[in-house]
């Protein structure tokens, strides 16, 4: 999600090279010599930067959380009060760290309950702030719905476009980078825009 075009420092491309290790072969299936390997370093190189995996795995999942709160809350500075273009601001921005950061997708589904107790407490906790902006963003747009439902139907978006690992190798699928942008952002608008109409009755299984 971020626009900085200067090139990343050490630290960062440790941390990049050990999401995707994590995320391809699972925390304990990496050691801390083949992260540095990846970044051009030594393994015991590596604990000038960080004190061992542990630390690494919390600061990309807190990290990650961190920027993704900050973000919305920065949308939600630019955007004025406008709150269809707050939700088309935070469903792109989602969309992007969906198709950037697949790794931490994966972690947080995988090795969030490795974390020592006070940092995946503080994802938790920033999760929730992050949910709440949209919440309050949705029911704006949608006073007829239910806080619990307007609740419910941002983490069934979030589900849909945390989808992105299992699109293929460079999580874009056949329809490529723009393609797959386009049609998460269709299904997101959609799947929102479904809260303002009627109970559509579910038909029997035949």
């Amino acid at each position: 999600m971020s626009t900085r075009t200067s090139a990343p420092t050490r630290r960062e491309q440790i941390l990049k090279e050990a999401a995707r290790l994590f995320a391809e072969r699972g925390f304990h299936g990496v050691g801390v010599d083949e992260i540095g390997a990846a970044v051009g370093i030594s393994g015991p190189g590596l604990y000038r930067h960080f004190p061992g995996k542990d630390a690494m795995l919390a600061e990309l999942l807190v990290g990650i959380s961190e920027r993704l709160l900050s973000g919305g809350q920065r949308r939600v500075a630019e955007t004025g009060g406008d709150c269809g273009a707050l939700l088309a601001a935070l469903i792109d921005g989602h969309i992007d760290f969906a198709l950037n950061d697949r790794p931490l997708i994966t972690l947080h589904d995988r090795e969030l309950d490795r974390l020592r107790d006070a940092d995946r407490r503080r994802v938790r906790q920033l999760q929730r702030q992050y949910v709440e902006l949209w919440v309050a963003v949705v029911r704006e747009l949608h006073p007829e719905v239910a806080e619990s439902e307007a609740r419910a139907a941002v983490h069934a978006v979030f589900g849909l476009l945390n989808s992105t690992p299992h699109m293929g190798v460079n999580g874009s699928g056949p329809l490529g980078r723009s393609g797959t942008e386009e049609l998460l952002r269709r299904l997101a608008h959609g799947a929102f825009a479904s809260l303002g109409t009627p109970d559509v009755p579910v038909r029997a299984a035949v």
